[in-house]
């Protein structure tokens, strides 16, 4: 009985982890059309992150606690895995086609490891060492370096800022993890994951609405349509794609996902975004990358699967074990890339 549970919790696990990777996958693509209509990137990104965070706001009651308790982890999450990493994804894919921006942002886990090696001096293994070489000539691949780097570099480089984005969490994650205590000493319960997530969004809502001004945005185009391809789609209608697939049930999912599964296999399917965001960007956007491109993005992916596997796993605390075990540090690991990126 046992074993069939955990099978059939397991193979939930998987498809949660799956409908996670879908919905992350597809925000660049709603997103997308909604720049090119006339809205600002970082207003595309505060309706987003703002829309969710007032979605999550019975759950951040909820979990009101946090913010006596670990006030410098939801200012983090906000900071980075929700705002940093949302600007520079939606501004990065406003100049270059959104199957390269995620593919670059999967840099991520080699740049930890470079963390890790050269900051925090731990040594790291070989087959993560080798899965960096990969993902770096990967990343030489998609952007097609021989062309005399013809490619649009500021988009590059706001892809890149959201991989460093990305870092950022990563490194949070692994230092609240090493703190088990409260300020007195004594045991402290992890905090709730989901939680965390709630309290980043509002966190990241009240960041970007600093630097987006939302006030000056035009909203008459909220109440148009949207070029996908060359059919009309209504603006209204990407904005609910954006906010609640591609945001709170890709969260959500992902979260449950990682506390039916583990950090490591969430963090593996999660790798499945990049390759979902190409294949819609190709099909509801027309964005078609060459065969250099596509062989690049499978290396990439491949280099970003044999990091974060052969990455030495945290040690146990507040944001990587517990009552969710690992769920931040498995969003963390995958669906914070934006997407999750904004993906």
């Amino acid at each position: 009985m046992q074993a069939s549970s955990g099978f059939q919790g397991r193979s939930a696990g998987l498809g949660l982890a799956l409908v996670s990777a879908f919905a992350f996958g597809g925000s660049g693509v709603a997103a997308k059309p909604l720049i090119e209509a006339g809205l600002d990137p970082l207003h595309v990104v505060w309706l987003r992150v703002a829309g969710a965070a007032v979605i999550m706001l019975p759950v951040a009651w909820r979990h009101r606690n946090l913010v006596r308790e670990r006030p410098a982890l939801l200012a983090g999450f906000g900071l980075f895995a929700v705002a940093g990493v949302q600007a520079f994804y939606f501004a990065s894919i406003s100049r270059i086609p959104v199957g390269v921006a995620l593919l670059v942002e999967y840099l991520a886990p080699a740049l930890v490891l470079g963390w890790v090696r050269f900051v925090q001096r731990r040594p790291v293994t070989r087959a993560a060492a080798v899965g960096v070489v990969l993902a770096v000539g990967g990343l030489a691949c998609v952007v097609e370096v021989w062309s005399g780097l013809k490619f649009d570099l500021l988009g590059l480089l706001l892809a890149l800022g959201a991989a460093c984005c990305q870092v950022g969490y990563f490194v949070l994650s692994d230092h609240g993890g090493q703190d088990g205590r409260d300020g007195e000493g004594n045991h402290a319960e992890p905090p709730h994951p989901v939680g965390v997530i709630a309290y980043g969004l509002i966190v990241g809502a009240a960041v970007l609405t600093v630097v987006a001004r939302p006030w000056g945005m035009d909203w008459s185009l909220l109440g148009g349509s949207a070029g996908m391809n060359g059919n009309e789609v209504p603006a209204w209608l990407l904005l609910g794609w954006i906010v609640l697939l591609a945001t709170v049930l890709a969260y959500v999912t992902g979260v449950v996902s990682v506390r039916l599964l583990s950090p490591q296999v969430a963090g593996v399917v999660a790798c499945l975004e990049a390759v979902i965001a190409t294949g819609l960007a190709w099909v509801l956007l027309g964005e078609h990358l060459s065969a250099p491109q596509l062989i690049g993005g499978c290396v990439v992916l491949t280099g970003a699967f044999i990091a974060q596997s052969a990455a030495p796993k945290p040690p146990t605390g507040p944001v990587a074990s517990g009552a969710g075990a690992g769920a931040v540090a498995g969003v963390a690991a995958g669906e914070l890339s934006g997407g999750r990126a904004p993906h």
